[in-house]
């Protein structure tokens, strides 16, 4: 069985809008929303074996509080530039190429393509937005990484900052 947590990158600032869309940061609703989505996280008990996120300064600084929240190193974490904006097929394939060792992983990236792959995720709901922080958990019934298919795993829980409140 393989579990996938793909989490939307945290809120990302606007304030200077000479940086380019791939290097932009934080804003501060973000950098708190991050480390809280974390330790929700962290707090089911999961074993987190390793993360790949895009490449974008946003994606990575959210995916910095779960590496601290979940103790992992640097070695535990792949940056894929594909994902970046990526949609469905693009993502299934990173995924599909992960290290078979890996069993739970945290795919980090950006909308809209998380909330179209969310929703090729098997479940009865449809999910009208993955928002800012948003956590889509699923599983597969497979052992290796690349017979992970979008149709195959099913959606098993979505959580969000907002849902909290």
């Amino acid at each position: 069985m393989k579990q996938v947590y793909f989490i939307r990158h945290a809120k990302s600032s606007w304030a200077d809008m000479n940086l380019k869309d791939h290097d932009r940061p934080l804003n501060s609703r973000g950098k708190k929303d991050a480390p809280h989505m974390a330790a929700r996280l962290a707090r089911q008990g999961i074993k987190v074996d390793g993360i790949l996120t895009s490449s974008a300064k946003r994606t990575r600084q959210t995916a910095q509080a779960f590496i601290e929240a979940f103790g992992l190193s640097k070695d535990d974490v792949k940056k894929e530039k594909k994902l970046y904006h990526a949609g469905p097929k693009t993502i299934e394939r990173c995924i599909q190429d992960l290290p078979d060792d890996w069993d739970t992983v945290l795919v980090f990236g950006h909308n809209p393509g998380y909330t179209e792959t969310a929703n090729q995720l098997q479940n009865d709901s449809y999910i009208g937005n993955v928002p800012t922080c948003g956590i889509v958990a699923s599983t597969a019934p497979v052992k290796k990484w690349s017979k992970w298919k979008l149709a195959d795993a099913q959606r098993t829980a979505f959580h969000y900052p907002k849902e909290d409140q």
